[in-house]
């Protein structure tokens, strides 16, 4: 049965000044981030996260009620009034924008923001398989920086849903994009572990200079944006 992913993008001008909207832990957390890109990439993406949530649930929460937890895994956690479980989070952010993905608990899901910009070639040699290589050899020149982000973009949502980012060699994972539109302004890729034969659906759309990549275990219908409570 198919489902549908749901997103929320925010911008760094969007997170407020004050901090009344975190946590204890996570003020604590946020006291011991020494560099401004770091704190500025954190608070930007426990804002979209939270706001995410909030607007997902449908519910009028507190946001300091709302703590996200990094497992030992890497992987975020939502948490409310300490109770884990809410529902399954994916968060990502590139030059000061973010993007969140949201669904029911135990739904295995990833996402991951990439700008646009031209990549070194090392990086096809190094970490993509040898049908994406090919891919990106024949693909037009004028299109071969949308084709390397989006592997990369969608290669991380992947190692996302199985809760191992970089730690797992990005070559045991495959994508095949399709370049149709399909629903919307988003396109479907396909990824395929290459050590468990398992498969992963995802959504892919080229908008304002970044590459949004979303994907699920499980089929789904194309991406749905999170309206934000008011």
């Amino acid at each position: 049965m198919s489902e549908i992913l749901y997103w929320l993008s925010q911008n760094l001008v969007d997170v407020p000044e004050g901090d009344d909207w975190l946590s204890d832990q996570e003020r604590i957390t946020l006291a011991g981030l020494r560099f401004a890109k770091r704190r500025n990439d954190w608070l930007l993406g426990r804002w979209t996260v939270k706001q995410a949530i909030r607007s997902y649930l449908q519910k009028d929460l507190s946001l300091s009620s709302l703590e996200i937890r990094v497992a030992d895994n890497g992987a975020p956690g939502a948490f409310r009034d300490n109770q884990p479980g809410i529902v399954s989070i994916s968060i990502s952010h590139s030059n000061n924008r973010s993007l969140c993905a949201v669904g029911p608990p135990d739904h295995a899901i990833g996402c991951d923001l990439e700008q646009l910009e031209i990549r070194e070639e090392s990086i096809v040699a190094d970490y993509f398989t040898p049908e994406e290589i090919s891919l990106c050899r024949s693909t037009l020149e004028s299109e071969k920086t949308l084709t390397i982000n989006l592997i990369w973009s969608a290669k991380e949502s992947s190692l996302k849903i199985l809760r191992e980012g970089l730690r797992r060699d990005t070559r045991s994972i495959r994508i095949d994009p399709d370049f149709k539109r399909q629903e919307s302004d988003w396109s479907r890729w396909t990824g395929y572990c290459l050590e468990t034969s398992t498969i992963f659906y995802g959504w892919w759309r080229n908008r304002e200079g970044f590459v949004y990549t979303l994907g699920s275990r499980n089929p789904t219908f194309s991406p749905k944006q999170i309206m934000l409570l008011r």
